[in-house]
């Protein structure tokens, strides 16, 4: 059975999470299933080079998941950090350890094509960050530099990850996907470390993208945040936005995602950092009706079904709901193939009930705070 990329990720940060908390037995567990999550997906990756690095990670989150067994046994504790030198000494060492488990990079083959809708969205990054990685030449005459920083904001379940990675896969690039959980650390100091090491590894690639997803984290509004570790991190983000591609030769393309913008410091919204900023909106009535067919097409469906009545019903949802419904629609009739031993269909009542059993995730209160906020970072 494949796997998706989500999959492993969500595996390996509850397996980190849980190590770092020194929860064991929670932490083996998820680290094998994230090391399984890996062997699967190099089984489909494109090139040897890429697969070979897959079975590193996978690994590597083995050889993790035996240490948390071999601490469950001896009953370690989890490390607690101090100020003395040889916490510090502790701290350098671990950091140095797990610099290369949590940097994951992919070559995605995800292209624009594979994503519903978002038309006006594409062409909007076309023009605006892609057209420069693809005409480098005629890009040098008009003094426009590739790379830079783009925030893809919009109400949850709306593709942001899956069109980040699409951009990776139009202009061939590697693509890094961070969690702000990668980032951030116990150690004093790690932390802005982490930023480095992420900035330097994807400077030696030819074409790189870091993506973060709930950017927020990251970058919290610094009057709302007490945490001093923040405090140290936000501008060590700042400033390694502003000057990524100014030290590489390479271009380099930043990337983050959040559902709540209004939380982030205003000082990564300026000129220089996040210069271009797409709202990403549920999907209109031709992408809910390519997202039907991406994920009912291959499962047995009753000739009634009628994908266009659907799509109209859908109005409302996101990509999420729209490929929960699919899925849950599914499980229904497979259960009763199973009880009958007849292989039945999916049915258009089916896909009816599932719909009136589940209201869409995005309610009209959040796009509203959406539509202000659009309108008043673009006035601002």
């Amino acid at each position: 059975m494949s796997v998706s990329w989500d999959t492993f990720e969500r595996y390996r940060q509850k397996g980190l999470d849980a190590r770092r908390a020194g929860q064991w037995d929670s932490a083996r567990i998820y680290l094998l299933e994230a090391a399984r999550a890996m062997l699967e997906l190099s089984k489909h990756a494109r090139g040897e080079e890429l697969k070979q690095a897959r079975r590193q990670m996978a690994q590597r989150l083995l050889d993790l998941a035996r240490d948390c067994e071999q601490a469950r046994r001896t009953n370690r504790k989890p490390a607690i950090p101090d100020r003395t030198s040889s916490a510090e000494s502790s701290s350098e060492s671990e950091g140095a350890s797990d610099a290369h488990h949590w940097i994951v990079k992919e070559k995605p083959s995800l292209r624009f094509d594979d994503v519903a809708g978002l038309d006006d969205v594409k062409e909007d990054i076309r023009l605006k960050m892609l057209y420069p990685f693809e005409h480098p030449e005629l890009a040098e005459r008009f003094g426009i530099k590739p790379g830079g920083g783009v925030l893809l904001y919009g109400p949850p379940g709306t593709g942001k990850t899956m069109l980040a990675r699409a951009t990776a896969g139009e202009i061939d690039a590697t693509f890094f996907r961070i969690s702000p959980a990668d980032i951030l650390s116990k150690w004093v100091g790690q932390a802005e470390q982490n930023i480095k090491r992420l900035f330097d590894a994807a400077a030696a690639e030819q074409r790189a993208i870091i993506f973060i997803d709930e950017i927020e984290a990251l970058v919290p509004a610094r009057r709302d945040e007490g945490s001093s570790v923040m405090q140290r991190l936000v501008p060590q983000i700042l400033q390694g936005m502003e000057g990524f591609d100014k030290h590489s030769r390479n271009p380099i393309l930043f990337m983050g995602a959040t559902n709540v913008p209004w939380q982030l410091d205003p000082a990564v919204l300026r000129p220089g950092r996040f210069d271009e900023k797409v709202y990403i909106p549920l999907p209109d009535l031709a992408a809910r009706r390519k997202m039907l067919e991406m994920y009912l097409g291959k499962r047995p469906l009753d000739d009634t079904v009628d994908l266009d009545a659907l799509a109209q019903r859908l109005e409302g949802y996101s990509g999420a709901d729209i490929r929960y419904i699919c899925d849950r629609a599914a499980t229904i009739p497979f259960l009763q193939s199973i009880a009958s031993g007849q292989e039945g269909p999916i049915t258009q009542q089916i896909l009816h009930d599932v719909i009136a059993q589940t209201p869409p995730s995005v309610s009209p209160q959040m796009l509203e705070r959406f539509r202000q906020w659009t309108f008043s970072s673009t006035r601002s």
